[in-house]
């Protein structure tokens, strides 16, 4: 019924127009002294008349709308799937829809070519920076002195930025390269572990971790990607203590002791480029870390969430239970 109604008010004007030439000729025939049967029967066949065209019409115009509201929400729009035009207005309406489909496709063809070009550049540039951020560490490592000492530390820093580029930018391209496949738990961790123990060295922080020996559903590259993150901010922040590792209920756990989150922080650290109280602290923070953190749990469909209290420390946990994943 509301669809009829809409119809009747698109052809309003038609509608008018019979009403006041039904009135017009129903007048001249009365005027001359018609027959009031004959001006009767004219009035009924001209009624039933329009009826019927309009039944027609609106038969016509229902099918053209389904159709119409099928392609929305089937978007995106094949010209080829538009309906016949019935007039010239509607056939350039639909010469017009082609173009814009035409230029759209045009334009997401060169904005994809440009992401791809700008992700093959960042992975160029990553491993070559390694080779002169290996260099200056063999370098570093040969006087075993405390300003050596910082300098590897902030070569570290760059290094873990640098990757964190070209995390950032694969993670938006249609190449993730998601290989989802049944690992070791404890080989993933430890290649984490392995890379952050330095610096676990360099601050005294004591590491509490016992192989868990689960088999977890995930992505081996990318998870390691977001425990380093995590191992990241819990050093970070964690001026003495510990930072513990462990699994439990399909769950790994980072935990440390370190300065914590403030209850306003914690429902939005996980937002691209919030840095809260202690990335103000921190002058360094990006906001980026975690977002990344929750934007690739998110694409491996493992659930990712905090626990926090302010002078505590802090708990993350990553649901490594095997839902929506598919083995490749």
């Amino acid at each position: 019924m509301k669809l009829f109604l809409k119809y009747i008010f698109q052809y309003r004007k038609n509608v008018l127009l019979f009403l006041l030439f039904s009135v017009v000729f129903t007048a001249v025939l009365l005027i001359y002294d018609s027959n009031i049967e004959a001006v009767f029967y004219a009035f009924v066949i001209c009624s039933l008349s329009s009826v019927a065209i309009a039944v027609c019409g609106f038969l016509r115009f229902r099918k053209k709308h389904i159709l119409l509201r099928e392609i929305y929400i089937n978007l995106p729009l094949m010209t080829d799937q538009l309906p016949e035009a019935e007039n010239i207005t509607e056939e350039e309406m639909n010469n017009i829809i082609a173009k814009l489909v035409s230029l759209n496709i045009e334009n997401v063809t060169r904005l994809k070519n440009i992401q791809q070009n700008n992700c093959d550049y960042f992975t160029v540039w990553v491993h070559q920076i390694k080779t002169p951020i290996s260099a200056i560490q063999m370098i570093l490592q040969s006087d075993d002195s405390s300003v050596n000492h910082e300098l590897s530390a902030e070569l570290f820093r760059i290094e873990q930025y640098a990757e964190m580029a070209l995390h950032y930018i694969r993670l938006d391209s249609d190449s993730s390269d998601f290989v989802i496949k049944s690992y070791d738990l404890d080989m993933i961790i430890r290649q984490a572990v392995r890379r952050y123990a330095p610096l676990f060295i360099r601050r005294k922080l004591r590491l509490d971790y016992r192989p868990v020996e689960a088999e977890v559903l995930t992505d081996e590259k990318w998870l390691v990607f977001v425990l380093e993150q995590l191992l990241s901010n819990a050093v970070k922040y964690t001026a003495k203590g510990c930072v513990t590792i462990k699994f439990r209920d399909n769950k790994l756990s980072v935990s440390d002791t370190g300065i914590g989150i403030a209850p306003d922080d914690l429902p939005r650290i996980f937002e691209k480029g919030y840095t809260g109280m202690s990335g103000r602290t921190d002058k360094k923070s990006t906001g980026l870390g975690l977002y990344l953190c929750k934007t690739v749990c998110d694409k491996l469909g493992h659930d990712l969430s905090v626990r926090s209290e302010v002078g505590k420390g802090s708990e993350f946990l990553v649901d490594l239970s095997s839902r929506n994943l598919q083995i490749e």
